[in-house]
């Protein structure tokens, strides 16, 4: 099984190397190729407007100065010259769970994997206020490679990829593993920090809190928080199947039943 290894944090990052580490645990036939520099929030984002430069940092492993989506397709397309079986994503520092998805480089590594047909994984550690200099990689170390080869032995549907987010708890410590539905966090979550500068210039932070809400059960976050492990599938088609409908009903209906709806 050839396995693509890739990320957001960056080619140097050490979650990098615990992913090398979860997929030489699955094949021998590894590949690395991860951004030239740290990618995080960029989501699903494409380089088009700049060429990318492509560097050989070792045998196997490879910086490109781009995205995490840049490196799967140069991957594909030159590095590995096929796509491979298996692309894995992370293991990113920090969790990437409910509302980071949409944000996540590790998750859209695994969706344009995904795109291109190929069964792709994101995995994510959490960290606390304890180990936010040095996350728990045990954790992802231990248990990555069970909770994938498991999912292999599925048949899921084409477009949809796994996100699985490991709780900051030590591996021997994990309540367990859960299936979960992406979660939603407090409105209020993000904010704005404003700072001077020595000029007395004023410069911003997107910053980030704690919310105090009761995490909804069978979601990602409510699995975190309880020491679990989160398996989440998502999908690629982001259609919401309710609205459409309601929507058809609606756009269907006679034009006079329109008008005395409104």
């Amino acid at each position: 099984m050839k396995i693509l290894v890739t990320n957001d944090d960056g080619i140097h990052a050490p979650g990098l190397k615990v992913a090398e580490e979860i997929a030489r645990a699955l094949s021998d036939d590894v590949w690395v190729v991860a951004p030239e520099t740290d990618q995080s929030g960029v989501a699903h984002a494409l380089t088009l407007s700049d060429p990318l430069r492509l560097r050989e940092v070792d045998e196997r492993h490879f910086a490109v100065r781009g995205t995490p989506t840049d490196c799967v397709i140069m991957a594909s397309k030159v590095v590995i010259g096929e796509k491979p079986d298996l692309v894995i994503s992370g293991v990113n520092r920090g969790q990437n769970i409910a509302d980071d998805v949409s944000y996540s480089g590790t998750v859209a590594g695994a969706i344009e994997g995904t795109i291109l047909g190929i069964r792709s994984f994101a995995l994510s550690q959490a960290f606390g206020a304890d180990t936010i200099d040095d996350p728990r990689w045990d954790c992802a170390r231990a248990h990555a490679p069970g909770i994938i080869e498991r999912v292999l032995g599925l048949q899921l549907p084409s477009g949809v990829l796994i996100n699985v987010n490991f709780p900051n708890r030590s591996a021997e410590d994990v309540s367990g593993v859960l299936l979960t539905r992406q979660g939603k966090r407090a409105a209020d979550w993000m904010h704005i920090d404003e700072r001077r500068d020595g000029r007395g210039r004023p410069y911003f932070w997107i910053a980030f809190k704690h919310s105090k809400m009761e995490p909804p059960p069978e979601t990602d976050l409510a699995a975190l928080a309880q020491g679990y492990i989160s398996v989440t599938p998502l999908s690629l088609d982001m259609t919401d199947e309710p609205a459409r409908q309601e929507l058809t009903r609606h756009f269907t209906a006679p034009s006079g039943a329109n008008r005395a709806s409104s």
